[in-house]
């Protein structure tokens, strides 16, 4: 009789464990837990609604950047939808100093959640008495490294950005379907980020990302009354990277054609930092590219500039934390 092999038996545990399965150590509701133990209860509504903020923080040198400004986006945006933090901003900072020493990390990225809490099957959140908080230091990169010199690729989203009346883009909530389902319309033309308008068709930001248009020697981006989060980067260029070389920063109203008639156009992020845009496609919702749009042949002369002085700070000795 011919021989046969069975196929290796594939257990579930064997299939879901990582090799890094307790890497990085993550502060989840005042415990330091391993990657693999790092969990929230499945009643938590931050999983069953979206109810909650969180902060996309970035550590250079072991310093994280920005800090203040970020701690006051995270409490402010926890006041606009009726949160109480259980920790203090103080604590909050130290507990993001220990998840950095935990993890031995000089360079990284810090997810930071806070969500309603516990609760029961239902929206009311006076069932949550105690706010979630997670603390995650691990690493992220959202576009090839080659797109930084080469510039990307971006799609005009079809789908418009959610109505300040309805969920103000300034909280930045746990709930993104927004802009996930805009990145999705990225996704299926081969691209990694989009531009989304308003229900005026006023350019507003990318599906994580804020835009800026370079025209005649002057920065251009939306107020946040377009409907956009005012992101840390955002202001970064405009209050500290834009003066240093003499340039005007004016928050505007813009339109799509604003956008495609610029000598350059780039993107800001804590993930992404600085990135230009050097085509623009948009599309019919149907499968096909209707007309695209080459803003330039590479990064732009002042982008590249202003990305190359952003990443002389975050490499040097005096990462700012304020």
């Amino acid at each position: 009789m011919k021989a046969t092999t069975k196929p290796a038996k594939v257990t579930a545990k064997s299939a879901a464990q990582p090799i890094d399965a307790d890497l990085p150590i993550i502060h989840v509701n005042g415990q330091m837990l391993p990657k693999s133990k790092a969990m929230v209860s499945v009643y938590d509504h931050g999983l069953l609604y979206g109810d909650g903020i969180f902060e996309g923080i970035r550590v250079y040198q072991g310093k994280i950047f920005k800090c203040k400004q970020h701690m006051d986006r995270l409490y402010h945006c926890a006041d606009q939808i009726r949160l109480k933090i259980p920790v203090s901003r103080e604590r909050m900072i130290e507990i993001q100093r220990e998840c950095i020493k935990a993890n031995n990390a000089t360079d990284g990225y810090i997810r930071l959640v806070v969500t309603r809490g516990f609760g029961t099957l239902g929206l009311d959140p006076r069932r949550c008495p105690t706010a979630g908080v997670i603390c995650i230091m691990d690493q992220i990169r959202l576009f090839p490294k080659e797109a930084y010199e080469a510039g990307m690729r971006v799609i005009v989203a079809r789908r418009p950005k959610t109505p300040i009346a309805c969920l103000d883009p300034r909280i930045k909530s746990l709930n993104y379907l927004n802009n996930i389902l805009a990145k999705c319309e990225a996704i299926d033309f081969g691209c990694d980020e989009v531009i989304m308008l308003n229900l005026n068709g006023e350019v507003t930001e990318g599906s994580g990302d804020n835009i800026f248009i370079v025209k005649d020697g002057q920065l251009f981006t939306p107020p946040s009354d377009a409907g956009i989060l005012e992101g840390v980067t955002r202001g970064f260029v405009m209050r500290d990277l834009a003066p240093m070389f003499g340039l005007n920063c004016t928050q505007k109203t813009l339109t799509l054609d604003d956008v495609l008639t610029a000598d350059e156009v780039f993107l800001t992020g804590t993930a992404a930092e600085i990135i230009g845009v050097t085509q623009i496609d948009q599309h019919d919702g149907k499968g096909n590219i209707t007309k695209s749009t080459r803003i330039s042949s590479s990064e732009g002369p002042i982008t590249k500039t202003l990305r190359l002085k952003f990443r002389e700070i975050a490499t040097g000795n005096n990462v700012p934390e304020e």
